[in-house]
């Protein structure tokens, strides 16, 4: 194994450098982001993951400007700080063997269920039970606080998204383009049922037997 300055320019990190940025591109013209909000991290190996960095816009990020920290959080490669929000990630990938990257973000109708500390309805949408399956709800903690951190060893295993009351959502997946489209999925989700809520009508819940075949089909993908 190489020093973590081999593995912060290896040809490989480069690329997953150039992706990251792309996706905080994606996330900030979608309005999942504003000002310098927002983070993405991948694992590496076991003691290396790739970052974003504190205090600076996601949508105009570039390769020189993310960073790698290990698993305790420290910064080992990279000229800006790392992400103020990295050990939440951390508690998430220590916790959730599938969970190789995360992407935190604010868009806004996971946020309106957030600043209400509430979850949208369960078994309503194919899709959202296929490929986020059951979600968590963090009570609200200070972004970065130990306390947010704790709250993630608990929600992390058997599931790959997060609202966080008062502040935003956390997704995860096997690939940082994986955990970017479980925060679509969820945005997704949470505008439609927002949509059926305004209308007044009456959302029809899937059957457990319904349920349980969309859980057999989310298996598949996670395998």
């Amino acid at each position: 194994m190489g020093t973590y300055t081999d593995i912060f320019y290896s040809e490989t990190t480069e690329q997953l450098k150039l992706l990251i940025c792309d996706l905080g591109r994606r996330m900030w013209q979608r309005g999942y982001i504003d000002g310098n909000g927002g983070n993405i991290s991948v694992r590496l190996d076991e003691d290396a993951v790739l970052c974003t960095p504190t205090y600076m816009s996601k949508g105009f990020m570039s390769s020189e400007d993310l960073c790698l920290v290990n698993m305790a959080g420290d910064l080992l490669a990279g000229k800006r700080r790392s992400t103020s929000e990295i050990k939440t990630h951390l508690a998430i990938m220590r916790n959730n063997p599938l969970a190789r990257a995360c992407v935190h973000a604010h868009p806004p109708y996971a946020t309106s269920y957030a600043l209400c500390g509430q979850l949208p309805p369960a078994g309503v949408i194919a899709e959202a039970e296929i490929f986020l399956g059951e979600i968590g709800l963090a009570p609200y903690a200070t972004p970065g606080s130990p306390e947010i951190e704790a709250c993630m060893c608990g929600l992390a295993p058997g599931r790959s998204a997060v609202i966080m009351q008062g502040h935003g959502a956390i997704t995860w997946g096997k690939t940082v383009e994986e955990a970017y489209w479980k925060m679509e999925n969820l945005e997704a989700y949470c505008q439609v049922t927002h949509l059926v809520a305004c209308r007044g009508e009456c959302i029809q819940p899937f059957t457990e037997k319904e349920r349980e075949a969309l859980k057999t089909l989310r298996k598949k993908f996670e395998s």
